[in-house]
């Protein structure tokens, strides 16, 4: 195959995968990744099952791409975050609901033991904790003005984050999820409503 033919059908292919994995964004969101099937993917892109295992031979397979997609279009330099960014992120996924969707329904699915994805959940969690870390030391130091650790604050940053998400997924016209995160980054730099040195919270 002539090379301008190869880069034509490697475009074509990459176009394809690309579809595929919106659908089974889609799939996964409605029906959680159990629920799912490739038959379900393929036919909703036009293809045959057996048509869907030439890009992605298993289901697994699957997943994995579509949360190595995920990731992709979530890349942010590490250096690049900030604290007061963090507000704008939540404001961004706000703009793409499929997606956190998606992600909040194969995130409560991947605490059950076998799950595919819980590997990649407990390994980007540990990541995420660790870049949350960093950004409020550079904010605050080794100490927030309520007394907390970077370390200790980073899970609870976390969890408001993706707490928020699942609240705003069921109830999006009651809650504001940009709002209440914002307000939340508020409360760690008030010394007056966190936890306190005196009583042990938060010490190493």
């Amino acid at each position: 195959m002539a090379p301008k033919a190869k880069a034509t059908s490697r475009a074509r292919s990459e176009e394809r995968r690309a579809e595929i994995l919106r659908a089974a964004l889609e799939v996964i969101a409605e029906r959680g990744y159990r629920g799912a099937s490739l038959g379900a993917v393929a036919e909703r892109v036009g293809l045959t099952q057996q048509g869907l295992l030439h890009y992605f031979p298993t289901k697994e397979a699957l997943l994995v791409a579509v949360l190595e997609a995920r990731d992709q279009w979530d890349a942010v330099p590490a250096n690049d975050i900030r604290l007061d960014l963090l507000g704008s992120l939540v404001e961004y996924n706000a703009m793409r609901p499929g997606i956190i969707q998606t992600f909040s329904a194969l995130l409560g699915e991947s605490v059950t033991d076998g799950h595919p994805a819980r590997g990649y959940f407990t390994e980007r969690y540990g990541s995420v904790r660790e870049k949350f870390a960093a950004v409020l030391r550079v904010e605050y130091g080794d100490r927030l003005p309520g007394g907390l650790t970077p370390e200790a604050a980073a899970p609870l940053l976390v969890a408001v984050m993706d707490g928020l998400q699942y609240q705003w997924l069921l109830d999006p016209e009651s809650v504001d999820m940009a709002g209440a995160f914002r307000d939340f980054l508020g409360l760690l730099g008030d010394s007056g409503g966190g936890s306190s040195s005196d009583s042990g919270s938060g010490s190493e």
